[in-house]
Order: structure tokens, then sequence, then C-alpha cells
């Protein structure tokens, strides 16, 4: 038969849980933001909203980081100091304890919330004046951009009208506002200077996303949404639709340049109207 567990041995046990508790999570979990940090992190940003976004992310991963540290800690130590005692403790309430870990999780929730509240205010602000406007339009599997040209206002469109090599967006013909119109498949954008984009889809549920300007929009079919960002350096950067949205999603990327003032408007004085 199997020799009875002793008092001594459950003690030995009980320290030897929690220290490989405090190693797994104190060196399982440095190793695991160091390789993070190094491999997937987020891209550098290139947006003025991005600061802001970048910052409610770091501040939310460093406090429920903290929370999830210090639990594990007491969780130790109570494990460490339990195996001194034969027996254990018990209470059949604890007012003060109890308020404790009910108010303090729900200031902190609280505060994260209020922090999420207001840069989601700044973020999402009526477009300003000078902003580029550009439509975007998602479909399978691909991106469609236009921009309405001198007058500032983009003309009609009739789901009737789409034909895919002459007319994508489906412009009508006999609106005076979309003779002008510029439908191009790379998106162009200026330099320090917000953009306005109108969001589209043409068939099921999409997602505009750029990583490096922290923009994330669902294109939802028979809605029109405005996304307002501003780039702060120039390149070139991807589109990528971050919803499954059939069986080409794997292919529907997009192109986006970002130039100067200068670049983009030589850029778009020499793209021809839509429609002839």
């Amino acid at each position: 038969m199997a020799e009875p567990v002793t008092f001594t041995d459950a003690r030995r046990t009980a320290r030897q849980l929690s220290l490989a508790l405090l190693l797994v999570i104190g060196g399982g979990g440095v190793l695991s933001f160091l390789v993070a940090r190094a491999r997937w992190w987020l891209p550098p940003a290139a947006s003025t909203q991005a600061a802001d976004i970048d910052r409610l992310f770091g501040t939310t991963l460093a406090v429920t980081g903290f929370v999830f540290v210090l639990v594990h800690v007491l969780l130790a130590l109570v494990i460490w100091t339990g195996a001194r005692r034969k027996t254990a403790d018990y209470w059949h309430d604890h007012p003060t304890l109890e308020l404790t870990y009910t108010l303090a999780p729900a200031a902190i929730l609280v505060t994260l919330i209020a922090m999420g509240g207001v840069v989601w205010a700044r973020i999402h602000q009526p477009a300003p004046p000078n902003a580029v406007l550009v439509e975007v339009r998602a479909e399978q599997f691909g991106w469609v951009f236009r921009y309405p040209g001198a007058d500032g206002q983009f003309g009609r469109v009739d789901p009737s009208s789409i034909n895919l090599r002459a007319n994508p967006l489906g412009l009508v013909a006999d609106d005076p506002a979309g003779a002008d119109d510029v439908v191009v498949r790379e998106l162009h954008l200026v330099e320090n200077r917000p953009v306005h984009v109108r969001l589209r889809s043409k068939d099921v549920l999409h997602s505009f996303f750029i990583p490096q300007f922290r923009v994330k929009q669902d294109a939802v079919p028979g809605m029109t949404i405005d996304v307002i960002f501003q780039p702060t350096k120039a390149g070139g950067y991807e589109i990528a639709c971050a919803e499954l949205c059939g069986v080409g999603h794997y292919i529907m990327r997009g192109k986006i340049v970002v130039e100067p003032q200068a670049a983009f408007d030589v850029w778009l004085a020499s793209q021809q109207p839509a429609l002839p």
C-alpha cells in the first residue's frame, strides 16, 4: 500500500506549486511580451489618430497585465502561507474584503471605459473643411475609389448601370455632378491632410482596415459610413479586408499612396473622368 501523505509532504508540494506558479507567470509573461514586441506588435504609427489609440492600448495592457500578475502572486502567496497550517481559515462573510474586490475593479473598468470614450469622441469628429473627400467601395474581392472632381460633389449611382470594366460604380450618365468624378483602383492621399472617407459595400460585409493608420471600420451593404483620419507619413500602405467575405477574401488587398500635396494634385489632374 502507498504511504499516507503527511502534512510535511503536503506543505512541500504547496510551496513547490507556488514557486512554479510565480516562475510561469513571471518568466513566461516577460518572455511572451518580449517575443510579441519583436514579432507581432503594432506596426509603426502613421496617422494622427494612431497616437491616441496606441496610448489607450498601452494603458489598457499595462493595467490588465498588472492585475493579472497581482492576482497570481496573491494566489501563490496564499498557497505558500496556507501550507503552514493544518486547517483552512473560514469566514462566512467579510464585508471589507468583498467591497474591496468589487469596487476596485469597477473603478478601474469605469476609468478605462471613460478613457476609451474620450478617444472615440476625439476620433469620430466631423470632417474638417479641408479634408480630402473620397468614396471607398468594397466588393468581392477588391476596392474601388472615387474622387468628386473639381465640383467637390459626387454624382448619383445606380446599381443597374454597373459595368465591371467601363462603369464599376454604376455612375448615372445624365447627372452633371458625376461628369468629373474620377474612379480608380489605387487610393492616393495627402500627407498631413485630413481624409474624409465615405465607405460603402457592393455585396457583403467587408472591413476597411489600415493597420498603420489604426483605421478599422466595417463596410455594410446599404449604408454609407464616414471615416475620418489624417496620414502623417508619406509612403505606400496596404488596405486589408478584416472581415471574412468569401472564398476570395485572402486576395482582397488595396494599395494606398500617401504623398505631398503637389504630387497629389499632379496625379489627380492626370486622371480621366470615369464617364466620357
